[in-house]
């Protein structure tokens, strides 16, 4: 199998790494770079426990091949914290209950920080329409789209 010299920003660092063609973007950050946050799940883009945002879209990382993600900017969960502080997103999570397991979250928390990166105060609807693609077998969902709603809220008052 061919390898490919692949060079890539994941959390605001340039990496340049070799891998074998058939590699995807998931095995990539997890193996190679060690960024155990993207979790493998399905395996077959249904679930979203592997979504990152590619170039500030969620994308499954278990469908899309490391190559293609050559040129391009990869956000995981380990990028969004600044040190010790979380992000309000994640801080939204923790303070209202919206993590269990947590298997799911990463991928929640990254769609979430797609939609407001584009809609400051979502509805929920809008919100459920935009993490529909994430699956999660321990909450019942309500108190994730309550925790999105609050960093919303949050983050259009100006904090981080």
């Amino acid at each position: 199998m061919s390898s490919h010299r692949i060079r890539l920003t994941v959390n605001g660092v340039a990496r340049e790494i070799l891998a074998p063609a058939n590699r995807t973007l998931a095995q990539l950050l997890r193996e190679d770079l060690g960024l155990t946050g993207t979790k493998q799940g399905c395996g077959e883009g249904d679930c979203g426990s592997c979504t990152v945002l590619l170039d500030g879209e969620p994308v499954n990382s278990c469908l899309v091949l490391a190559v293609q993600a050559h040129g391009h900017e990869v956000l995981t969960i380990e990028g969004l914290a600044q040190g010790r502080e979380l992000h309000p997103i994640q801080q939204a999570f923790v303070e209202l209950g919206g993590i269990q397991c947590g298997f799911c979250t990463p991928g929640m928390i990254l769609s979430a920080k797609a939609l407001l990166d584009k809609t400051k105060r979502p509805s929920q609807e809008q919100i459920r329409r935009a993490l529909s693609g994430n699956l999660c077998r321990c909450t019942g969902y309500q108190k994730i789209v309550e925790a999105v709603s609050e960093a919303g809220r949050r983050l259009s008052r100006g904090r981080r």
